[in-house]
């Protein structure tokens, strides 16, 4: 049997921008459950919220104070137990996202462990001796900018913080600190969550002799600060294959979970966190998509990458867009977001969809100068701010696109696009979102068979899905300019199921098949290729 996740499409929903119901601005669980109709009208599978734990949201969410809490922001116990029940109702699977690399400086755990050094939870943080000059233990540097470690007064030590200050590493090479993230886990699966997204995975483990990062060769002058060192000792160690096993082990004795990890890596060493025998994450996060140079060659040369590297049974997963990237539609525009949504929605392997993206919706401009989020205002000038693709879901028309009656946390934008609008037209990015899902659901060819590249030049990608009697083929432009593409070669004709604009449904496909500027199209094959 094949398992849910493989056949599955995954919705991150970030819950602050996604629908508020209490007039404060700021999304809820409750505005989850009401919006879940959506969801099963778009026909995803499961939704993935970031984080929703109590937290000071010096970063949103991802500084935990307590990891068996709901943050009154988002609302209660009850509206998560409310929602996880309307949701498995509805037959969607819900996934949380677990940080465990570290806590808010406001977690008792931190607490207890700065009170001293002879502290029982001393060991759960990374705490150093100042280097002989009084400065930091080493060179590593903060994610957010700067050092990574931070002086504690009372204690006459440093600790370790990948991102901000406010966010001090848990210690993972303490058998404690693992138990407890286990307990953690166990928590909330016992409460019926079907898996989790782990943030930062790859950062878990740190060198237990404190060497430096070697400097980063290709870093100039100009370039952003956090690149200019190689993070060597700081991420991807060894025993993080240790790490994984234990994850995975506590999420297999219960039924039918999934755990899916963060990780930003080039793709062989990617691989490895799905284990020597797949004991390891189930899907390791593949983000090659979301920074792919938009050019066929390249393109189909990335897939080829990646699915070389996937170890025997490895399970692929694609994404275009999240939390911490700008939008799809943003990078690509808006004609090339409905071929992202085609590449991304016929690819082999599990797709995440970011909230939004079903729209076309495109980042929301907000000036460095004006950002909430930590890491622009830390290391402002570089791009690296994530408020304009965080902002708030757009429902419909009217006052802050009906995600809030009173003033939203971030601004809504007035980029003209919202479900009611799209809702009806059959030529819309939402209805196109639909029937690919809609087309990927009713064939395992899409879903869960084979994938084989065909022809790869200028803009035009070619590639086909085939499960048992089932063969479609994928052809997409990547460009603004018409382009045909000459099947006569490969003996092909079928009948085309979905184009990228809406018009083309049923027609018939004999020896080429033409695309107007940025358009994509999935034909049902007649025979094999």
């Amino acid at each position: 049997m094949t398992e849910w996740w493989k056949s599955s499409i995954i919705y991150q929903v970030y819950p602050r921008s996604f629908q508020d119901t209490d007039g404060d601005g700021v999304g809820d669980l409750e505005g989850v459950r009401r919006r879940l109709g959506h969801l099963v009208d778009l026909g995803v599978d499961a939704v993935w919220l970031s984080p929703i734990f109590v937290s000071p949201m010096r970063d949103f969410g991802y500084d935990i104070a307590d990891y068996t809490a709901i943050d009154r922001v988002f609302g209660t116990m009850e509206d998560f137990d409310r929602l996880l029940a309307d949701a498995h109702g509805r037959g969607l699977k819900l996934i949380l996202d677990l940080v465990p690399n570290h806590t808010s400086d406001r977690h008792r755990w931190f607490g207890e462990s700065r009170t001293g050094r002879d502290s029982p939870k001393r060991d759960w943080y990374i705490w150093r001796d100042p280097a002989p000059d009084g400065g930091p233990p080493t060179n590593w540097m903060s994610e957010f900018g700067g050092s990574a470690w931070e002086f504690d007064d009372a204690t006459g030590q440093y600790y370790y913080h990948a991102f901000l200050a406010s966010q001090p590493d848990l210690n993972w090479r303490n058998p404690e600190v693992r138990a407890a993230m286990r307990d953690v886990m166990r928590f909330w699966l016992d409460r019926g969550v079907d898996g989790f997204r782990i943030d930062v995975l790859w950062h878990l483990m740190k060198d237990d002799q404190f060497r430096d990062n070697p400097e980063n060769p290709y870093w100039q002058e100009g370039d952003s600060p956090i690149a200019r060192l190689i993070p060597l000792y700081t991420t991807d160690l060894p025993e993080m294959e240790d790490i994984v096993r234990e994850l995975r082990r506590t999420v297999a004795a219960y039924d039918d979970r999934v755990l899916i990890g963060e990780i930003y890596l080039p793709h062989d060493r990617l691989a490895r966190y799905y284990g020597h025998e797949l004991e390891g994450i189930h899907l390791p996060f593949n983000f090659a998509l979301i920074d792919a140079p938009w050019h066929a060659r390249k393109i189909e040369a990335l897939v080829a990458d990646y699915e070389a590297s996937l170890p025997e049974g490895g399970w692929p997963n694609w994404v275009t867009g999240n939390h911490d990237k700008p939008r799809i539609a943003t990078r690509v525009g808006p004609d090339q977001a409905r071929v992202a949504a085609m590449l991304l929605l016929t690819l082999r392997g599990t797709p995440t969809v970011y909230y939004g993206e079903e729209l076309g919706m495109e980042n929301v401009p907000i000036e460095d100068r004006d950002a909430l989020d930590p890491f622009a205002r830390r290391v402002p000038g570089h791009g690296h701010g994530r408020d304009g693709a965080r902002t708030p879901m757009r429902w419909e028309d009217g006052p802050n696109a009906g995600f809030t009656t009173g003033r939203p946390w971030l601004p809504v934008g007035e980029h003209p696009v919202t479900v009611a609008m799209q809702r009806d037209d059959p030529k819309s990015i939402l209805s196109l979102y639909r029937r690919l899902i809609a087309l990927r659901r009713a064939h395992p060819a899409l879903s869960v068979g084979g994938y084989r590249p065909l022809f790869a030049e200028g803009d035009l990608l070619l590639y086909a899905r085939e499960s048992g009697e089932e063969r479609f083929l994928v052809a997409l432009n990547l460009g603004p300019d018409p382009i045909s593409a000459s099947l006569e070669a490969l003996g092909l004709s079928g009948t085309l199921r979905v184009s990228a604009t809406g018009d083309r449904e049923s027609e018939r496909v004999v020896d080429v098949v033409d695309l107007r500027g940025g358009e994509g199209v999935v034909i049902e094959l007649d025979g094999p290729i």
